[in-house]
């Protein structure tokens, strides 16, 4: 009991059992150790983390001439690999699906928020995808790049990928809204679809591997940023130490495998297809492996975004059940309180306590 609290006239001098109160938790809560506090600090951390590395991409392949020529040479590539062009050529229905998988998806968030009565939580996972997808746009419309007339006839730069902002948007929006034992396999499994939305984009040449990475950049960006206001707000709590580590490693060990395969081919190669010629004409075999390494960064890139957010999950529950706090002591004894109740507040009803 601090000094400034002290019991009324004829009270026990004992202080009081306040260990679990309520009140001592909130304090916690704003102490620079507790858990909140650390949950913010790396959230925040890994906020500005994906920030910097937005902004180093962007300066790399958008603005230097040697960015824009691989990723040129990474999209003329696609039509000098044979696995791309036969796939898209042996099932054009490809495209649609990827459009109605990326509805289905936005569908599935909201109901799996709103059939669990995460009503704040669905609201607020809904506007991390909307603020994703406004910042690409303005990002698209706004962000300086080179004349269109500069990239020889090709596609002018879609700075970042409005697809895959959109499906990892919903990847890292059922972080906030499932279970929190199926938290990994949810977002495991979503952010696979998510790699494979923007492979898909990159072989139909509808945008560059630079758009792709952006695009993961920037969402992380933005959840990382509402995870660090929840932190703030106190949402979050201990999770159990048997959490959902075990049941998504069917899911998380693919994705490991595909940022660890896709990061180490995409700059195995990335040195041999930087040194394209200035100008055309270009080998075809050098084309294709432009092509096949941007494919290779951007799916690392997807895949390590989801396992960050993982990683600055761990052990964390979102508006988990409450902590259960108890009360004891004289005040709570000489109440008549029974030793196994529960009291709600940190007063008995005789009011044996005053604070000065």
């Amino acid at each position: 009991m601090a000094s400034y609290d002290r019991p009324r006239a004829g009270g026990s001098p004992r202080p009081p059992a306040t260990k679990g109160t309520w009140w001592y938790a909130a304090v916690a809560g704003e102490a620079a150790g507790s858990f909140s506090a650390r949950v913010r600090t790396r959230t925040r951390r890994g906020c500005l983390g994906a920030v910097l590395l937005l902004t180093v991409v962007y300066a790399g392949l958008v603005l230097t001439a040697t960015g824009r020529r691989w990723g040129d040479a990474a999209m003329t590539g696609r039509r000098a690999d044979a696995v791309a062009v036969t796939l898209l050529r042996e099932h054009p229905s490809l495209t649609g699906l990827t459009t109605l998988s990326l509805v289905l998806g936005c569908v599935l968030l909201l109901a799996t928020g709103l059939i669990r009565r995460r009503y704040a939580l669905t609201g607020l996972a809904a506007g991390g995808v909307v603020t994703a997808l406004a910042v690409t746009g303005l990002l698209q419309r706004y962000a300086p790049r080179p004349r269109a007339a500069d990239t020889a006839g090709l596609l002018s730069s879609g700075f970042p990928s409005a697809q895959t902002t959109l499906a990892l948007g919903v990847a890292f929006g059922l972080a906030l809204v499932v279970p929190y034992r199926l938290r990994s396999v949810a977002v495991g499994a979503a952010t696979l679809w998510a790699a494979a939305v923007g492979a898909h984009t990159l072989a139909a040449g509808q945008h560059r591997p630079g758009d792709v990475i952006a695009a993961a950049l920037v969402v992380l960006a933005v959840f990382c940023g509402l995870l660090a206001l929840l932190a703030r707000k106190g949402k979050v709590r201990p999770g159990a130490r048997r959490g959902p580590a075990a049941p998504g490693l069917p899911v998380t060990v693919p994705l490991a495998l595909l940022a660890a395969a896709g990061l180490g081919a995409g700059l195995w190669l990335l040195g041999d297809t930087l040194a394209l010629p200035a100008t055309a004409p270009y080998d075809p075999a050098e084309l294709r492996l432009a092509h096949r390494c941007g494919q290779a960064l951007a799916a690392g890139v997807v895949a390590a975004t989801g396992l960050v957010l993982l990683g600055l999950l761990r052990r964390v529950d979102i508006e988990g059940a409450p902590t259960p706090y108890r009360l004891g002591g004289p005040f709570v004894e000489a109440a008549g309180v029974p030793a196994d109740a529960e009291v709600v507040g940190p007063f008995t009803e005789d009011l044996d306590h005053e604070i000065s």
